[in-house]
């Protein structure tokens, strides 16, 4: 029975192994295969005198990345990747591989970025790739675990929607049999939506579409997006939730991912320290004025080279509080003694924002008055309006960008490297 490679050990006394020829090295009378499966990689060492006529055999017709299937007797020795190898009493070819490769796995010959999201398979069979994806889906349990273990409830809201969540032209359209219809920006009218059913707290991690024409190591125009919504609540209580949740990714990250990290070579890998200061809008502009050529002023949004600056100024994860009502979204609420101002959020890391939120309105009236106010329609949101008629509670919620947090807590350089198959402005494929 195969055994996963990570678990061979020489007290396991024979093996049988199923994986991918990683690398190959003849030295004569030894030859040496590193096999690969998802747990790790094991040398099989073949000592041509001693070896079988169909272990020879199979030997002389494998390609490196071939799937092969290998089983004998397990040995220590120090020399080898986790101090054992395998001699095999037999070596059968599952799959073989063509060469040349489109691109090297065992990364002698560099790629570019493309050539590897090119030939996706391929690049991620690199350990290296590998283990981005396995921290990834670490976050995805640890916050799933976090939000139901914080009595959320998980929903699933329609990616087909028939207006912008907030307005733009930063939409996809699509034919809907005799209607145009968009790809949703976000889950963000159907979760409020779910507060006047009662529902209290939800949660619902899936895809978001940004038609951005941006072509940044930061955007992308499909990412997958956390969300929540909490009822009774205010912008102060789901930032928390926030940071409580930051701090849990990071702690399962560190304590189930060694393996991972270490593949990276992420040597001091830091849990976030709470609590996680709050600079307020104004106090953020004035650094960015400070750091920047780029002019700037109250009022305008913070661009990347704003943020950069911020951030290298505050050092650690963030939230920019107290925002003009005149730049967020029309759902944020404004503050009760200054409505010029809003109860919004966004977490940051130092390099770059990875979540916005707020306190919602959810008075009827004021929310129509806010729609109008950013130049929307209400008549293109009745059925968001409704609800609000009907006994909505008081509510807060965010988005949190699932490629964005890997992509900051792993230190890699572009935010594809955290999405298996990227959609941006040039690639559609694979």
């Amino acid at each position: 029975m195969r055994i996963p490679i990570q678990s061979v050990t020489p007290e396991t006394g024979s093996a049988e192994i199923v994986g991918w020829v990683h690398e190959v090295r003849d030295l004569g009378g030894l030859a040496f295969f590193l096999i690969r499966d998802r747990t790790g990689i094991i040398q099989v060492t073949i000592p041509k005198k001693k070896a079988s006529e169909t272990v020879l055999s199979a030997v002389k017709e494998v390609s490196r990345e071939s799937v092969v299937r290998v089983s004998g007797v397990v040995k220590a020795i120090d020399k080898a990747p986790g101090g054992r190898e395998l001699v095999p009493d037999t070596f059968q070819i599952i799959s073989k591989s063509d060469s040349p490769m489109p691109l090297d796995v065992v990364e002698k010959v560099p790629a570019e970025l493309d050539t590897r999201l090119d030939s996706r398979f391929l690049d991620a069979r690199r350990p290296r790739v590998s283990a981005v994806f396995q921290v990834r889906s670490a976050v995805m349990h640890a916050t799933s675990d976090f939000l139901f273990s914080r009595d959320f409830i998980n929903i699933s809201t329609p990616k087909i929607v028939a207006a912008a969540t907030e307005g733009g032209t930063e939409l996809f359209p699509i034919a809907y049999f005799e209607k145009e219809a968009f790809l949703n920006q976000s889950p963000q009218l159907y979760k409020q939506m779910m507060m006047a059913a009662g529902f209290e707290k939800v949660f619902e991690i899936g895809p978001i579409f940004r038609a951005e024409e941006h072509n940044t190591t930061k955007h992308l125009n499909e990412a997958t997006s956390i969300d929540i919504e909490v009822s009774f609540a205010d912008h102060l209580d789901v930032m928390q939730l926030l940071e409580d949740l930051i701090i849990r990714i990071y702690s399962q990250v560190g304590d189930k991912c060694q393996g991972a990290l270490d593949n990276l070579e992420i040597r001091d890998f830091e849990v976030p320290k709470a609590p996680f200061p709050r600079l307020c809008y104004a106090d953020a502009i004035e650094i960015a004025q400070k750091k920047i050529s780029d002019p700037i002023e109250y009022g305008d949004d913070i661009g990347s080279a704003a943020e950069r600056a911020i951030g290298e100024e505050m050092g650690t994860h963030y939230f920019i509080v107290d925002w003009p009502t005149a730049i967020r979204p029309y759902y944020a609420m404004p503050c009760e003694d200054d409505p010029a101002i809003c109860k919004a959020f966004d977490l940051m890391h130092p390099r770059m924002e990875l979540s916005s939120g707020a306190q919602r309105v959810h008075q009827h009236d004021l929310l129509v008055s806010q729609i109008q106010s950013k130049g929307l329609n209400p008549d293109n949101f009745e059925f968001y309006l409704t609800p609000f008629r009907y006994g909505m509670p008081p509510h807060a919620g965010w988005g949190l960008g699932a490629e964005r947090l890997v992509m900051t807590m792993l230190g890699l350089p572009n935010v594809r490297e955290a999405v298996l198959f990227p959609r941006d402005r040039h690639r559609l494929v694979p």
